[in-house]
């Protein structure tokens, strides 16, 4: 059967990016972690101090879900809620040293998981690939704009028709 190329790439991308999700939760169960944990800390090492909102945002998750990762993180000494200067009601969340030290130690492992999984692909093919991605992300993410946009404005006429009185 001869699929249409575009959707083929589509399902690959989701069916890979499936089967690197379970390969990662592997490797960081064995190394004491959680994808998601070395997720937050990776986020956190590129961007210290951000808000849980903020962060939760950028990891496309609830703030109250990764508030119980936070609190697990915290718990292992790896992260720490400190007051933000500009709004009494929200934290800022910050690497410790020893957070630090251990995202650190993780990057052998990140660099082992890309190389056994990328092994045999040239460079050209890899920035090729890149590129492509970054244009479906784009598109993805403007496609997911657009989608809020016209929910907003349905929710927004049809709270305006609710309004309204009838005869």
């Amino acid at each position: 059967m001869n699929r249409p190329l575009k959707r083929e790439l589509v399902f690959q991308l989701v069916d890979t990016a499936r089967l690197l999700r379970t390969h990662i939760d592997q490797h960081a169960r064995r190394h004491g972690t959680t994808r998601a944990q070395w997720s937050v800390l990776a986020r956190l090492r590129r961007g210290d101090g951000q808000t849980q909102v903020a962060l939760a945002d950028s990891m496309e998750m609830q703030p109250i879900s990764l508030g119980r990762l936070i609190d697990k993180l915290e718990m292992q000494a790896f992260v720490e809620r400190r007051p933000d200067p500009k709004d009494r009601r929200a934290y800022r969340l910050h690497l410790t040293p020893a957070g630090r030290n251990f995202v650190d130690g993780l990057d052998a492992l990140r660099q082992d998981i890309a190389d056994e999984v990328v092994a045999e692909e040239h460079e050209a093919a890899i920035a090729a690939a890149l590129s492509v991605l970054a244009g479906i992300r784009e598109r993805v993410h403007q496609a997911a704009a657009d989608s809020a946009d016209t929910t907003t404005e349905v929710t927004r006429r049809s709270t305006l028709h609710d309004a309204l009185p009838t005869a």
